[in-house]
């Protein structure tokens, strides 16, 4: 395993790359509305990345993926493409911003509600974004990847959900995908330790359900077998040597007042 140490000056280019994935979510928060398709969500975030921000969407054309996002539906746990699809209330859908600038990857993603949730889909986001967050909480030299995966897994489970062991997080840099995988489940303590300087991503995909899941002919949707709610969120991590930064931070994260 090859783990890249981001130079300061790569972590200054990280740090303006998750800024502009993270503001391409706080842009397209008006827009996800019932009625509106995936297919326009797309293209609002693909001429706001290229026009506005004068970056690139890294998932268009990567591996053949057709599109500037990823839209994932309800039981779609990742990847979902945007597609004619019309949201409709109560809908909850995860979408996933990756931006290049300067070289660099900043990657990030948000669940957003389509009207009012049931209780059970706001309950499932909730938990969710916790989850995120607990193992983001773990990580500081000398962790160890055991230690992120295991504080969202014990935290999942223990509301009763699954933990998706298929797909994880994932380094990140000058390359979309980069050394470590970041698993979401495991034991305290084990796999690599962690140093000042590694860039990654934390992301949990978790199921009302069962874990198990599967990929739809198009490639690259993947569902819950069992068909029931799937969340996901998602942050780019820088480790600090006092701990770590979140570089994907939205404006409500800030603490900064929503843009006008």
């Amino acid at each position: 395993m090859s783990v890249q140490i981001k130079t300061p000056e790569a972590i200054e280019k990280m740090r303006v790359a998750g800024r502009l994935a993270a503001d391409v979510l706080d842009m397209l928060e008006p827009h996800v509305r019932p009625g509106v398709t995936t297919e326009e969500l797309d293209q609002i975030c693909h001429r706001h990345i290229t026009e506005v921000q004068g970056a690139i969407p890294a998932p268009l054309d990567y591996r053949g993926f057709p599109r500037s996002i990823c839209t994932s539906v309800n039981h779609q746990v990742c990847h979902g493409i945007p597609s004619s699809r019309r949201l409709k209330k109560g809908d909850i859908v995860n979408v996933d911003i990756t931006v290049i600038k300067d070289g660099y990857h900043g990657d990030t993603s948000k669940m957003f509600f389509v009207g009012e949730p049931s209780v059970l889909a706001r309950r499932l986001v909730t938990v969710t974004q916790q989850a995120m967050m607990m193992g983001i909480g773990a990580v500081r030299p000398g962790a160890t990847l055991g230690d992120i995966g295991h504080a969202v897994q014990t935290f999942v489970e223990s509301h009763g959900y699954s933990v998706v062991r298929e797909y994880c997080g994932h380094g990140i840099g000058r390359d979309f995908h980069e050394d470590p995988q970041i698993l979401h489940y495991g034991k305290p303590g084990e796999g690599l330790r962690l140093e000042p300087g590694m860039c990654f991503t934390v992301e949990p995909m978790v199921n009302a359900g069962k874990r198990f899941i599967k990929v739809l002919p198009d490639g690259w949707t993947v569902v819950t077998k069992d068909r029931t709610l799937s969340a996901q969120w998602e942050h780019t991590i820088l480790v600090t040597p006092e701990g770590y930064e979140i570089l994907t931070l939205r404006t409500e994260e800030r603490g900064e007042p929503a843009p006008a």
